[in-house]
């Protein structure tokens, strides 16, 4: 009998499918524990999860929610930031994050982005306060973008001085580091995603709110729920917010294995690092001291993007842009004429690489030669 040949492992696995394949009994046991339990509302599944993440993080309280927008609209309503108040976001960012600021109501202002590590600029940030703009902003979100921390030192002391509360964004962060504190537990809160494709990936939506502020996470579970302190009761106004016991169950399960993920990018990224360092056509992301990333992205600069992009593309890469239009220039959230520069050129310049824990290091050297080649054909 003629042997069969086993089909071959494809050299970019797509994710989140492959993380889902990889965990397709674990996965099955969790949710079948959830369909056993006939409990699928905020029940203990949801419960164990928050208290697993929370200690994860290193954070006293996460309250589970519906999604990672609906986790920024949480925090901004549990401290009352809402109509006539204002939010200084960083202007290169998913429209997720504007988004979350104007469903409590509040009205999202623009900061730029620090060229280096694409997160929210302290000098831009202060500039934003002191203009007449700033006037009446309660809160700045900064967002630790593509997986890389903020500059925390700097924003913290910028919002102290105007007297403002610092908040996270967290939705692209699960695992980063900035000087030995997770991501999560620098803010007054912070808000996380786990949507498919993040670090730690539900099978739907799903989102979460950390924070050690005991009386913050108690308003946050009765604004998750109508704002009931007793059933049928509402106590405050509340909205329908809640994280689903079946993805609680898929989390629990995820979480024990994130950070073998984190590392795993992180070694695949020192391998673009290594191969990418000397070239003439991409720059590779930088890592601010003192900081872990958690590469949710690696993402490069090029100057002549769009024509590397359908270069990798004809060579089978999967890569990606995001984000292609800075919020201020987006007509959901009033385009706006600022000179916001750093967010622009990001805009116009970046480009997401291949880079998940199921890929080899095979992978990474296919997206570099494929670099290279468009490099020595521009020579």
């Amino acid at each position: 009998m003629r042997r069969m040949t086993p089909p071959s492992t494809p050299l970019f696995p797509p994710y989140p499918h492959e993380d889902q394949r990889r965990h397709q009994i674990e996965l099955s046991d969790a949710i079948q524990r959830v369909l056993d339990s006939g409990n699928y509302i905020l029940g203990e599944e949801v419960a164990t999860f928050e208290c697993e993440f929370a200690t994860f993080l290193g954070a006293k309280q996460a309250i589970g929610v519906a999604n990672g927008t609906d986790a920024i609209e949480m925090m901004l309503r549990a401290l009352e930031i809402g109509l006539g108040s204002k939010v200084v976001v960083p202007s290169f960012a998913p429209s997720a994050v504007a988004a979350g600021v104007t469903r409590c109501g509040a009205e999202p202002l623009f900061a730029d982005i620090e060229a280096d590590t694409f997160t929210l600029c302290p000098e831009s940030l202060d500039a934003v306060l002191r203009s007449p703009a700033g006037q009446g902003v309660k809160a700045a979100l900064a967002v630790h973008l593509y997986g890389h921390p903020a500059d925390w030192k700097n924003l913290r002391q910028v919002a102290d001085e105007h007297g403002i509360v610092l908040l996270e964004d967290c939705a692209q962060a699960h695992g980063a580091v900035w000087h030995g504190r997770m991501a999560g537990t620098l803010g007054r809160a912070a808000a996380f995603s786990f949507y498919p494709t993040k670090n730690l990936a539900a099978l739907g939506d799903a989102g979460a709110v950390a924070t050690n502020d005991e009386e913050l996470a108690e308003r946050m579970r009765l604004i998750r729920q109508y704002g009931w302190k007793s059933r049928h009761i509402s106590e405050v106004a509340g909205v329908n917010s809640r994280l689903d016991e079946l993805q609680a169950a898929v989390l629990r399960m995820k979480l024990p294995t994130l950070m073998g993920g984190v590392h795993q990018r992180r070694r695949l990224a020192a391998e673009y690092d290594a191969r990418l360092m000397n070239s003439n056509l991409v720059t590779p992301p930088l890592v601010r001291g003192g900081c872990e990333h958690a590469y949710h992205q690696y993402v490069v600069r090029c100057e002549r993007r769009d024509e590397l992009m359908e270069h990798l593309q004809r060579s089978g890469i999967p890569a990606a842009v995001h984000y292609p239009v800075p919020l201020h220039r987006q007509t959901a959230f009033g385009v706006s004429d600022q000179a916001l520069p750093e967010s622009e050129r990001a805009a116009a310049e970046v480009i997401s690489l291949p880079l998940h824990p199921y890929l080899s290091e095979d992978a990474v050297d296919a997206v570099c030669r494929a670099i290279e080649s468009q490099e020595h054909a521009r020579s």
